[in-house]
């Protein structure tokens, strides 16, 4: 089944992540397994999505899958955007199907990007924080800082992640999405 909400992001380099999981595990971070993503973007037949700063993608982990659209950021600070997610049918046959139908209605495949990621969450000013510290295949280490909520709440969950970003004294926010650092290396 599919969601729309808004997603509250902030995404920070780590040329070194084992202070900031040292800083994260002293706090209360709880940590999930493992994960290999694959995240296929696609351009869209008429509109520029790196224009409209939009994004279409098919992602897979492990044998799920999901088509995502993203909205245009919504502020200048965070990567504040509208999500909407749908899960669609398990395995590599049906992320070929998918693949196959996006390209038919002429949709065009723009990169793939590849990252580990090691995924938690943490509660910080009564709210949960899901975290994410991303390997990311051409484009380096990350930490992601994101809450998933609706448009009333985006207030409160943006200063629950800026007051956990200033906690873990993290350097600037990377605004660019990982498929445009990929294209830039």
């Amino acid at each position: 089944m599919g969601t729309s909400t808004l997603e509250v992001e902030m995404k920070f380099p780590l040329p070194d992540g084992e202070w900031v999981l040292r800083l994260l595990n002293e706090r209360g971070a709880i940590w999930r397994e493992l994960l290999e993503q694959i995240d296929e973007y696609l351009a869209h037949p008429v509109r520029d999505f790196a224009r409209t700063d939009e994004a279409f993608r098919i992602r897979s982990v492990g044998i799920e899958n999901c088509l995502t659209y993203k909205g245009p950021k919504l502020d200048a600070e965070t990567k504040t955007r509208r999500e909407i997610e749908v899960t669609f049918a398990t395995g590599n046959e049906a992320r070929e199907q998918m693949r196959e139908l996006v390209l038919a209605l002429g949709f065009k495949s723009v990169a793939c990007v590849r990252k580990e990621r090691q995924t938690g969450n943490i509660s910080w000013l009564g709210l949960e924080i899901e975290l994410a510290l991303d390997q990311v295949e051409g484009a380096g280490n990350f930490l992601e800082l994101e809450i998933c909520t609706a448009a009333e709440h985006m207030p409160a969950a943006k200063a629950a992640i800026l007051d956990l970003a200033a906690e873990l004294q993290l350097g600037p926010c990377e605004r660019r999405s990982y498929l445009e650092l990929c294209l830039q290396h």
